[in-house]
């Protein structure tokens, strides 16, 4: 069987070759008797920049320290990327749970459009992704570009079953009965990536086995039993080299070597690097164990840093930093609550508990809830780009903004149109990144775990329903009232829900919200 590295090391025809003329192969054979084979092409890649985009998984606002510097744990290498680049402070993810996240980013909208309304996928669901529906891997494909995914898919895959075995899209656990040794259908490499390594799902989500291209890497033959947190996970099969603190370390050494073999090839690529941390299990490798005080939780912060800087070396040593345009973010906010009773032991004390006492740290800054709810924590999140050369180092950007954003956004790096079947929510980020003082193009619609709505428009956000929608009491309902209004540039934390005062914002933002969600776009072309 082909290793990834053979596979990767395999001679490609340039896609960007087919755009060559006459006159252009004439100057290219000039420049090529002059310049080197590495010369040449830092020359060609500076006018199609790689793309690397590194989405963390529920690591919330005030876990960066240059997000807030009350924060304990040491994070160098984000606030490398915040020093370097541009930091968007009123970033969102488009749902504040994974999965519906991940389906917004790649596609560039919003997956309450889709069938999953509420919730997310296990590791055996089938496929979310429409047949024919174009990610961005498919449209920076079609560009010339080479596309790599590692990490945590959490989208569904085609998996192959044993005769009579079928799957049931709510199972996150156990074995429904996988032939170990078939092959993958429906996998990343069926959505415009050239290869794949990683998870299908959560790291608590069996099955605990990687998955290269469009087979298991290898067959589990351990059944892994259900652990409490912090070392969260249901329990299912489980691989021989599937390690659970060490997956995070596999990941990155994959990713460093798509860096450095595609930093080589002609073709300027694109790397979705999709993490499993800090998300449940909070295991932290061992030589990250005790770094921040602040017990497991706070050391996996840490080693997700350590991850993002490995991936910035790579990109230093293969001599591709200056042209290549980085984004990190995080799928939602962090899941560990915030308690206020200075008396309540949490997770300093004891590592089993689900939460830090304010004065220890706030995992999601200043904002209400956690991760699930419609309010601030479960979706205001970490947002850096960079781009040496293009992007401010030290800059800033308060516009409020999403993540499927970025698909737009790459789309107009490279110079693709985008056709009104594609990225219906996404708005380009690029004359932000260019210092351009603009507003986003429409306001962006928030989405909770139980399918609760909001609508953020300059400084008002408007919640359509009566509670968190998620993890926090009072949970409420979607559509639930009364609804809760806020104005977020003097209510941070929205404490004070001001919809009786301003019945007639309340009356436009919903009728907003009902255009787009019923017109299937938010976005114009």
């Amino acid at each position: 069987m082909q290793s990834w590295k053979q596979y990767a090391r395999r001679e490609r025809t340039p896609r960007v070759l087919h755009r060559v003329t006459p006159l252009t192969l004439i100057a290219l054979t000039s420049i090529l008797a002059i310049c080197s084979p590495k010369t040449a092409l830092s020359a060609e890649k500076r006018s199609a920049p790689n793309i690397v985009i590194i989405l963390a998984d529920d690591m919330g606002y005030g876990d960066v320290h240059a997000l807030n510097s009350k924060s304990k744990i040491p994070t160098p290498n984000l606030d490398r990327l915040a020093n370097e680049g541009m930091t968007f402070t009123d970033a969102h993810s488009p749902s504040a749970v994974c999965t519906p996240t991940r389906y917004a980013l790649l596609t560039g909208r919003y997956c309450w459009r889709t069938e999953l309304k509420r919730g997310v996928l296990g590791g055996y669901s089938p496929p979310l992704l429409e047949s024919g529906r174009k990610t961005i891997a498919n449209m920076l494909s079609k560009q010339g570009y080479h596309t790599g995914a590692v990490g945590k898919w959490h989208l569904g895959m085609a998996l192959p079953m044993k005769p009579g075995k079928a799957v049931k899209s709510s199972q996150w656990n156990g074995d429904p009965g996988i032939d170990w040794s078939g092959k993958i259908t429906d996998s990343p490499i069926h959505h415009g990536f050239d290869q794949y390594f990683g998870v299908s799902a959560s790291l608590d989500m069996a099955p605990y086995v990687y998955i290269r291209d469009d087979h298991f890497d290898s067959p589990p033959t351990i059944q892994q039993p259900a652990v409490k947190f912090p070392h969260f996970v249901r329990k299912g099969p489980r691989s021989e080299d599937f390690v659970i603190d060490q997956v995070l370390d596999r990941l990155t050494k994959e990713s460093v070597d798509y860096i450095t073999t595609a930093a080589k090839k002609d073709e300027p690529f694109f790397l979705y690097f999709p993490l499993t941390a800090p998300h449940k299990p909070t295991q932290p490798h061992e030589r990250f164990r005790g770094k921040t005080q602040l017990n497991e939780y706070g050391d996996f912060v840490a080693q997700v840093d350590w991850t993002v800087g490995e991936v910035l070396n790579a990109l230093d040593q293969s001599g591709v930093a200056d042209d290549t345009v980085v984004f990190y973010s995080s799928d939602n906010g962090s899941y560990m609550y915030r308690y206020d009773d200075p008396n309540k032991k949490d997770h300093v004390d004891d590592a089993s508990i689900q939460g830090f006492r304010a004065e220890h740290h706030r995992p999601n800054g200043p904002f209400r809830g956690t991760k699930a709810d419609i309010w601030e924590a479960g979706h205001h999140v970490p947002l850096f780009a960079r781009w040496p050369g293009k992007i401010n180092a030290g800059s800033k950007c308060d516009e409020p903004v999403c993540l499927t954003d970025l698909f737009a956004t790459a789309a107009e790096i490279v110079g693709a149109e985008l056709d009104n079947s594609m990225a219906e929510d996404s708005v380009s980020l690029l004359p932000m990144l260019h210092g351009k003082e603009t507003r986003r193009a429409a306001p962006v619609i928030h989405h909770s775990v139980a399918g609760m709505f909001a609508i953020r428009d300059g400084k008002w956000k408007l919640v359509l329903g009566d509670g968190s929608g998620g993890r926090q009491q009072p949970k409420g309902k979607p559509f639930g009232k009364p609804y809760q209004l806020f104005d977020l540039s003097q209510d941070i934390g929205e404490e004070n829900n001001i919809a009786d005062e301003h019945p007639e914002i309340v009356e436009r933002l919903t009728k907003t919200v009902e255009t787009i969600r019923n017109t299937g776009r938010s976005v114009k072309r």
